[in-house]
């Protein structure tokens, strides 16, 4: 396994937050930090898929995972960055997700030996079939189908994490290794723009895409 890195101690937690990014949506960072402060008293750990100025993430974050080196690109990533969390129970949650409202209860949510993620509403309005969107992923140590999701990312032809663990499991398979979450913990840019499903009770609302990252733009233009 990859070395965690820390910036003060190399101690574990029972709970702890986890995100990351590479040079290319660290621009994102200073507003994803800014909401996850205002709702989240967890500590929060912070996979360095390859920064620019980690010097800035540094001094508002417990610890730092160096996955700079590793095979995988981009957010195949990911599941890495959740095999080495130095948390007994761990909850990633992407750069573009606006935390707006208390998430530290969601951790009373998560069950053992399952990926505990939301299901994404849009995917199954347009296509008719059931993805949980990656955007955000709960564990409990450290469960089977986290070894084998990274497993499948190492060598995967798929777009994204997302798309490699859908095309891995079937409705049987989904059914005991995923754990479904409410909704309200990854509301997803498409029910707001397009679906008529405002996130009045959202306690993370998940900017998809590139019309996602153009609204966080304009978010951090007006702060």
């Amino acid at each position: 396994m990859q070395s965690i890195s820390t910036m003060t101690n190399t101690k574990s937690y029972d709970e702890a937050f986890l995100t990351g990014c590479d040079a290319t949506t660290e621009w994102m960072m200073p507003w994803f930090l800014d909401n996850y402060q205002r709702h989240a008293t967890k500590p929060l750990v912070f996979a360095n898929f390859g920064v620019n100025n980690l010097d800035l993430i540094k001094p508002h974050v417990h610890a730092i995972i160096d996955l700079t080196q590793v095979k995988e690109e981009g957010w195949f990533k990911k599941p890495k960055a959740l095999r080495h969390s130095p948390s007994k129970k761990t909850i990633w949650l992407d750069t573009d997700c606006q935390v707006t409202g208390k998430i530290d209860t969601l951790f009373d949510l998560l069950v053992p030996n399952k990926l505990n993620m939301v299901e994404d509403l849009p995917w199954k309005l347009r296509r008719g079939g059931v993805q949980f969107n990656s955007g955000v992923v709960g564990i409990i140590d450290k469960p089977l189908i986290l070894g084998m999701w990274q497993d499948w990312c190492t060598n995967s032809e798929q777009v994204g994490d997302q798309e490699t663990l859908t095309a891995n499991l079937n409705p049987i398979t989904q059914l005991t290794y995923i754990n479904n979450l409410p909704n309200e913990y990854n509301h997803l840019r498409l029910q707001i723009e397009n679906d008529n499903q405002p996130a009045t009770n959202a306690r993370i609302i998940h900017w998809t895409g590139a019309k996602g990252k153009e609204r966080i733009k304009g978010m951090m233009a007006h702060a």
